[in-house]
């Protein structure tokens, strides 16, 4: 079968796309925000960038106490939370869709925009503006010294999650005839969707299990020999290469495997950041927060507040430190012509 050598070749694939751990800061919930702060719940993925973005653009403002501040609350934790002052409180929006379910069902006195690493679908509510500003790609990922291979083509990752294919020998016979174990992360995911969307949207089959978070190879199910489990490649690259890992938001064992896509074999990591060409298949995708229109549209103070960060004008768009942050926590940019744009729901 393409793409399958001996266990030694698969190793030294493996190897290449390992890099050392070293356990950063810590992310944290902010302070009760102020009434008229900007203020973000949702994603996993892309918590520990906000977190940044919240604390060096809030830095940037200086001696400047009128303007809205920035913050944005983790995707696990104690719950509910109070999201800014005088605010009801709420459940703890855990992933993209959560986060976007609590922004349509509140108003600005709540929440003010959504994490979310995927992008709008359907059954989403009408009126909320997906605002691009990084761009990210999500591969499979499996235990470091485990039975699975060190690539698999799209159609396999999509009979795994079916359950049609149930063990590492129907891959290839040189693999051992042990079950896989396929895992996703909760319900609320963005990166679970994606990935389902990425490999065909397969019928899960009863093999399949639910329920890690996104992103965090240290949940204790995920160090089985023979699990494959969706992971962001920027979120990987900022837990290990940026060094902004903490105990639980780690890799874990989980090593990063490549997709063979016709007659290619893709690496998701070049050169310790994203490789291009895998960001530009269908693993690749843009990530966003999201907005209700009528505040993102708007020319009030509060619609001001939000262009200024987020729109294509914006601090995140066009600052050399958000630039700097972003690399840093693993994302590329996202394109001049897209950072700072809206689709609407």
């Amino acid at each position: 079968m393409h793409g399958y050598g001996t266990r030694v070749a698969v190793v030294a694939a493996m190897a290449a796309l390992m890099v050392p751990l070293s356990v950063g800061r810590a992310s944290a919930d902010p302070a009760v925000p102020q009434a008229r702060d900007l203020v973000g719940v949702g994603a996993q993925t892309t918590q520990a960038l906000l977190n940044r973005f919240a604390a060096d653009y809030n830095a940037s403002l200086g001696s400047d106490t009128t303007s809205p501040r920035l913050y944005s609350w983790d995707a696990t934790g104690t719950s509910p939370i109070i999201t800014k002052g005088g605010a009801t409180p709420i459940v703890r929006p855990d992933g993209a869709v959560a986060g976007i379910k609590a922004l349509a069902a509140t108003t600005g006195e709540t929440v003010d925009f959504a994490r979310s690493d995927r992008g709008p679908k359907a059954k989403d509510p009408y009126g909320l503006d997906f605002v691009v500003f990084a761009k990210d790609a999500v591969t499979w990922s499996a235990t470091r010294t485990g039975n699975a291979p060190a690539q698999l083509t799209p159609a396999q990752l999509n009979a795994i999650y079916s359950c049609t294919t149930v063990t590492w020998n129907q891959i290839s016979s040189s693999l051992p005839a042990t079950a896989i174990k396929p895992v996703l992360p909760q319900a609320d995911s963005g990166t679970r969707s994606f990935f389902l969307s990425a490999i065909g949207n397969p019928t899960l089959g009863g093999c399949v299990t639910t329920g890690p978070e996104e992103n965090e190879g240290t949940d204790p199910s995920l160090g089985d020999p023979n699990v494959v489990f969706p992971y962001s490649v920027g979120h990987y690259l900022g837990q290990t290469v940026g060094n902004h890992g903490t105990a639980t938001d780690a890799p874990g064992n989980l090593t990063l495997r490549n997709v063979v896509i016709g007659s290619s074999t893709l690496t998701p990591v070049t050169n310790n950041q994203i490789d291009p060409n895998f960001a530009n298949t269908l693993f690749g995708r843009m990530l966003y927060n999201v907005f209700r229109d009528a505040e993102w549209t708007a020319t009030d103070a509060h619609g001001t507040a939000i262009q200024n960060v987020f729109g294509p004008s914006g601090w995140i768009c066009n600052d050399p430190t958000a630039a700097a942050d972003l690399a840093s926590y693993g994302f590329l940019a996202a394109p001049a012509v897209a950072c700072g744009s809206a689709t609407l729901s």
